[in-house]
């Protein structure tokens, strides 16, 4: 056996005024090690009497808290586990903590990952938790570290305590694949983020009455991987996102020829088909999560769905890559086959072991862009060390010059390449302002916020005569980091030195509405219409406002107002979107639908600005949908 961890001195000798918890030094000491032996509890420094032990020893292993596997030796069960996390949580004074296993703390100075897995298996942790051993952080790394994840939305600080969120859970998941652990200790730490969603998956089950296992099981998988605090700003709904999921779950092609349409799903779990329309489009489309869904398309409304790296892909992609090999290889005897032939030739093979025959028409338009697919993992590969590996890579290049592939690249690899690009830029014409608002949109969109008001910083420094442009996107940083109130001091700071800058009054309005304070965001516009009552931007931003407090007979008065005053500005195409919204509220779904095509006609002219071009065009596209829903269902009525 090698080095013992052992537990720190305030957990061996507590206080005179306190009793040695004999459980919780026992269950420390085996949740810290692989395993335990008996001496390692009667030698220093733990030196638990005898009697004592023994007692101790029997009540864990009735309760099923730890394992005896050989003679001498103890190692602790999921249970056991189990039961020493709600210790570590219920101690709130003098409480101990657990450290990381050995193999983490010593495979290099991976802090988040630390800190990730302190705040999950302990519950909270304080910020001089870190800077104690078996840490010691310094405390620049640690401010650093610390703002990153609570950036990235991984952990959040409560009175002085920092804790972690579902998306730290999910991360901490992840980030337990980079060590050597054995799959049973990370099949038990799954164990403990899947005992965390029981109660709330059980009532959900039992509401849709959900008996089969292998949905349960398909719906858990989704759960523990895909986290709902990413959508929850837009999906209000917590068990619409579960609903969401349910319905990729139920589709899968294990079940075919058994399939729920959207619509009969959307009638039956209470649903509204937009929504689901929308989001199962964004999950499986979409660079929204990480995880990979491929679609299999039986008709052009019927789609079966299921995951990259789940069994069903996994003996695809190990049939597929053997067949594609093969050709190679015997393209050197002159024996090998077309695109065509070897596509057959893989079809025949999956329909008898994977899917049903009904499905290879299908299977035969999927497969050339799963072959792509392949084609583009093999040719990202970092390291190709062995002759195989270079040979393997040489011939997926080779499918994908023959599949035309257009590899596209993941959301990091765009995030750093793009970053490195615009710095190259910066190096080079350090004065231009508009490669600094580059770099800004860049980091916002890859929800990089600390580095966007860190680049900020800089930009005051090297354009101080653009500070009410640089002040407005740092307060707008912090509203997307979900600090309002430190964006709106930044707009009042902003009107003490400029009060007659009608913009940032413009502004405050829209700051003070995300605040929820109507009546003082309405005031402010009341004022700038009357002062400037050839401004239709100031109508719109009116409509804006009276949208997001549900008065649409006014909102429509004042976007209607801004379309006769400007009816050629930058801003029109997304009013007449909005008096569309208004409008479909209301039920007049005539006047929506005129609406809605007229924004969606003038937003398909623009040429900048694309990703909010397409998201004003998704946004139509989502209320058409619902306009068409609910005619639907007048007429049914």
């Amino acid at each position: 056996m090698g080095k013992v961890n052992y537990p720190s001195q305030e957990i061996l000798n507590p206080p005179k005024l306190k009793r040695k918890n004999y459980e919780q030094i026992i269950l420390w000491m085996l949740t810290n090690n692989e395993s335990c032996e008996w001496s390692n509890f009667v030698q220093k420094p733990v030196e638990i009497p005898i009697a004592t032990l023994s007692r101790h020893f029997a009540k864990l292993i009735r309760k099923g808290f730890i394992d005896k596997f050989s003679r001498g030796q103890y190692r602790i069960t999921p249970e056991g586990k189990k039961r020493f996390h709600e210790l570590s949580i219920a101690r709130k004074k003098g409480r101990k903590l657990s450290y990381p296993p050995e193999i983490i703390l010593k495979s290099g100075r991976n802090y988040s990952y630390w800190i990730l897995w302190m705040v999950y298996n302990n519950g909270f942790c304080k910020r001089s938790d870190f800077l104690e051993e078996p840490f010691s952080i310094n405390q620049t790394s640690l401010s650093k570290n610390l703002s990153s994840l609570m950036q990235k939305g991984f952990i959040v600080k409560e009175n002085k305590r920092y804790i972690i969120t579902q998306s730290g859970k999910t991360e901490y998941s992840r980030i337990l694949q980079h060590y050597d652990l054995d799959r049973q200790t990370i099949l038990e730490e799954e164990s403990k983020r899947i005992d965390e969603i029981t109660t709330k998956t059980s009532w959900f089950f039992d509401k849709f009455n959900i008996t089969d296992d292998y949905v349960k099981f398909r719906f858990l998988t989704n759960v523990l991987k895909l986290d709902y605090s990413k959508v929850k700003t837009i999906l209000k709904d917590e068990e619409d996102f579960h609903k969401i999921l349910l319905f990729i779950s139920i589709n899968h092609p294990d079940f075919y020829p058994d399939y729920l349409s959207f619509e009969e799903f959307s009638r039956f779990y209470q649903i509204k088909k937009k929504i689901l329309d929308f989001w199962v489009d964004e999950i499986v489309e979409s660079n929204l999560y990480d995880l990979k869904f491929f679609k299999l398309e039986i008709s052009p409304d019927k789609y079966y769905y299921f995951q990259s790296d789940e069994k069903l892909e996994k003996m695809l992609r190990a049939i597929t890559e053997e067949h594609i090999t093969k050709n190679k290889y015997l393209e050197k005897f002159g024996s090998s086959g077309n695109i065509k032939s070897m596509i057959n030739d893989i079809l025949e093979e999956i329909c008898k072991i994977i899917f049903i025959k009904d499905l290879k028409e299908s299977l035969r338009e999927f497969l050339p862009s799963y072959i792509k697919y392949l084609a583009y993992k093999i040719e990202i590969k970092k390291e190709l060390k062995e002759a195989y590996d270079k040979l393997e890579g040489i011939i997926w290049q080779s499918m994908t010059d023959m599949m035309q592939s257009q590899s596209s690249e993941t959301l990091e690899s765009q995030y750093e390449e793009k970053i490195k690009e615009i710095d190259k830029e910066i190096d080079l014409n350090p004065k231009n302002y508009e490669l600094y608002n580059s770099k800004i949109r860049i980091l916002i969109y890859f929800n990089q916020y600390n580095d966007a008001l860190m680049v900020l910083e800089k930009m005051i420094e090297e354009f101080p005569e653009k500070e009410v442009d640089i002040m407005i996107k740092k307060a707008y940083t912090l509203k997307k980091d979900k600090n309002v109130e430190t964006g709106l001091e930044i707009i009042e700071e902003l009107l003490e030195k400029y009060p007659k800058d009608n913009t940032l009054h413009n502004y405050k309005a829209y700051w003070l509405s995300y605040l929820g304070r109507k009546e003082e965001a309405l005031a402010i516009l009341r004022v700038l219409t009357e002062n400037e009552p050839e401004k239709g931007i100031y109508h719109d931003t009116y409509g804006e406002i009276l949208i997001s407090f549900k008065e649409y007979e006014n909102a429509i008065e004042e976007f209607q107002k801004a379309i006769e005053l400007e009816p050629n500005e930058w801003y029109i195409h997304q009013t007449y979107i909005k008096l569309g919204i208004c409008y479909t509220a209301l039920e007049n779904y005539e006047l929506a639908i005129e609406y809605l095509k007229k924004g969606k006609e003038l937003t398909n002219k623009i040429i900048s600005d694309l990703d909010t071009k397409n998201k004003w065009l998704a946004i139509v596209d989502l209320f058409l949908a619902e306009i068409e829903e609910q005619k639907q269902l007048l007429l049914s009525n």
